[in-house]
């Protein structure tokens, strides 16, 4: 229940947003789509703890305002890499663990590693992730597992 309440509230802040009209009518209209789509996806069954992860949503600041922080270092470096020349980059390839127990904790690992400069999650299965570096120390920095726990304490 608290799930359907959660894509109700989160439907008619995005209408409201995008509308701008608060016209009698145009509410209504509103209501009743959202109403109309609430419905649909409860016949479908795909609202559940994976398709609205309202249990995400207290750790989420702490982790993105990391996330940032690590985008913004791998910048850097990848920018000093390039400016620096071939010399300096030394690619490869390596596997990881997956110790995140949901299909959502390992979406957001490997897109976390994605959105890092100088890394690519290649391929993603139920325990590991093949991740691409731009160099070695790219790779080392994910053996450390720094990310994966993060992402654990999100779960």
């Amino acid at each position: 229940m608290k799930h359907t309440f959660s894509i109700s509230a989160l439907l008619a802040i995005i209408w409201l947003a995008n509308s701008g009209h608060y016209s009698g009518l145009l509410l209504a209209f509103g209501a009743a789509s959202i109403a109309l789509v609430v419905w649909i996806c409860h016949r479908m069954d795909v609202v559940d703890h994976e398709s609205q992860p309202i249990h995400l949503t207290r750790h989420l600041p702490r982790y993105y305002a990391w996330l940032i922080l690590q985008i913004i270092a791998s910048n850097i470096d990848v920018v000093k890499r390039i400016w620096s020349g071939n010399s300096t980059i030394s690619p490869g390839m390596r596997r990881f663990a997956v110790n995140q127990k949901t299909d959502i904790g390992r979406v957001i690992y490997a897109n976390s590693i994605n959105l890092t400069p100088g890394t690519i999650a290649v391929e993603l299965s139920n325990n590991e992730v093949l991740v691409h570096g731009l160099t070695q120390s790219n790779l080392d920095d994910l053996d450390t597992g720094e990310m994966s726990r993060r992402v654990e304490k999100l779960e």
